[in-house]
């Protein structure tokens, strides 16, 4: 199980668990499952989606980052909307 964080400048959207995350990379969707290497990349503009756990969230996200370290995802984003 992932642990996930979705945070804006205004403030944290959702923390919790999560099977898996597809987020908008600056270059292409990205996804990440349980066990992913740790990893930081740049996001783009485009809809994040957290699956599983505490069922199915979506957020329009523009900028920020992803970070990966050990099963805990952090999404640090300029800009996120829940759909």
């Amino acid at each position: 199980m992932l642990k996930v964080q979705v945070i804006s400048p205004e403030k944290v959207l959702f923390e919790g668990d999560a099977t898996s995350v597809v987020a908008p990379a600056f270059d292409g969707e990205l996804g990440i499952l349980t066990g992913h290497a740790p990893m930081i990349t740049a996001l783009g503009t485009g809809t994040l989606r957290v699956e599983g756990g505490a069922g199915n969230q979506r957020f329009n996200i523009a900028g920020g980052f992803l970070q990966v370290v050990d099963d805990q995802v952090r999404v640090v984003t300029e800009q996120a909307t829940a759909v």
